[in-house]
């Protein structure tokens, strides 16, 4: 397989609700080669102190699309755990018991062979934000 023919996936992801990165934050990887394939899952890494997911599986050749899933819940759960936002989160609309409206956040697109696709997430509990970035 070439390396140069085979389109990269990198990501980060910074918590607006306290204007940092989110740490340890699970994230897995699936790709699919065209539109009607099957997802194949790839594995995962986590997010590192910096907010940055680095190391995530190379993607095989012919990739077209890439889905990422980021584990959100577990995140806010363990980060957002502070008597303040218990007593914010009262007081706004509540999905689950978790207090998280977004539980997981999926994202899928395509990727074009050769390229490195930089995909940034912005999170609070109650909504979330992505681009392609460089």
């Amino acid at each position: 397989m070439s390396t140069s023919a085979t389109a990269s996936v990198s990501t980060h992801i910074l918590d607006t609700s306290i204007g940092r990165p989110a740490a340890a934050v699970a994230v897995r990887l699936a790709a699919r080669r065209g539109g009607d394939a099957p997802w194949t899952a790839l594995g995962g890494s986590a997010t590192d102190a910096d907010g940055r997911c680095k190391d995530l599986p190379a993607l095989p050749e012919g990739t077209t699309h890439v889905r990422l899933d980021f584990d959100t819940e577990t995140y806010f759960a363990h980060e957002h755990s502070s008597k303040e936002q218990a007593e914010a989160q009262q007081d706004a609309p509540r999905a689950r018991d978790s207090g998280v409206f977004f539980p997981e956040v999926v994202i899928t697109f395509a990727v074009t062979e050769g390229e490195h696709h930089h995909v940034p997430l912005l999170l609070s509990p109650f909504g979330y934000s992505v681009y392609r970035g460089s």
